[in-house]
């Protein structure tokens, strides 16, 4: 199938990509990689009267330590180029390691920061760890710029705290420091798809051993990537070595609500999975913070 007619826009910078977005209003989507949006276009799941290119916007890439505690990633940044970045790996290693989740490499040469970011699916890796990182992310629209905290970003699938003329221009993702372990781990039926089920895990060891950070995402389990905050905060302050993997799964995957049945799963099997992907990346992350 092809794509319903529509008018392109190749705005020069972000300030004229915003104007645009604000004058054409719901009938216009901004579009980056479009390795999501492309082919929702072909199949006509989704139909707009003017496409906004974002790929002018120089202003959107790049890759920038920030101060001592913060690394910004423009959010036309590719994932490929994540991937290679040095100073992504050792500033943001939970990015780094699930970057190679996405797709394959030809989507991930196309595909961005914010454009992942942005079209918010549930089972996406990207989402998942701004989530779990608590990084904040920033938008530009005519009334100036703003920035959404990660935990607000997300509203549901395929949705975000975005307004229509709003555009994602990049994200500042925090830089633990100490003995830290980060980890992610997903099931999909075969490499590059989307995932079953999947979980992030970040956390921080004291002096003493015992936790002062920690963090747990779940992805492919809801309308959006959440965090297992009740089971996050049982764990701050005890040894780590002590925990059992499959109860911090168990726990962490209790009492989800509206966890997708579908013919690549039920429910329950995705809950089961999901939990069995938070103990391996839990253990994964203690591993790492005990041994760097």
């Amino acid at each position: 199938m092809k794509p319903a007619p529509f008018t392109y826009h190749a705005p020069v910078d972000a300030d004229e990509a915003v104007g645009l977005l604000a004058e054409l209003g719901d009938e216009a989507k901004a579009i980056a990689g479009g390795q999501s949006l492309v082919p929702m276009l072909a199949l006509r799941l989704a139909s707009f009267g003017h496409l906004v290119d974002l790929r002018r916007l120089d202003e959107l890439r790049g890759i920038e330590r920030r101060g001592d505690d913060t690394v910004w990633i423009g959010a036309g940044t590719t994932q490929a180029t994540v991937q290679r970045s040095d100073e992504a790996r050792a500033a943001v290693p939970l990015l780094a390691r699930a970057t190679p989740f996405i797709g394959h490499f030809q989507i991930r040469s196309r595909g961005t920061v914010g454009g992942s970011l942005a079209h918010a699916d549930s089972a996406a890796e990207y989402p998942a760890v701004a989530l779990t990182l608590d990084a904040e992310l920033e938008a530009l629209s005519p009334r100036g710029r703003r920035t959404i905290p990660a935990a607000r970003f997300l509203t549901g699938m395929w949705s975000t705290e975005l307004a229509d003329d709003e555009l994602l221009t990049g994200v500042n993702f925090p830089v633990w420091k100490g003995r830290c372990g980060f980890a992610i781990e997903e099931f999909a039926r075969r490499s590059g798809d989307f995932a079953i089920a999947g979980a992030t895990v970040a956390l921080r060891m004291d002096g003493d051993g015992h936790l002062d950070r920690c963090a747990i995402g779940l992805f492919g389990l809801g309308p959006t990537a959440v965090r297992a905050r009740d089971t996050e905060a049982a764990l701050l302050g005890s040894d780590p070595l002590e925990a059992d993997a499959e109860e911090i799964g168990r726990s962490a995957t209790e009492g989800l609500g509206s966890v997708p049945s579908d013919l690549h799963g039920s429910a329950p099997y995705r809950t089961r999975v999901g939990a069995a992907m938070v103990a391996r990346a839990w253990r994964r992350a203690v591993q790492e913070a005990l041994h760097g």
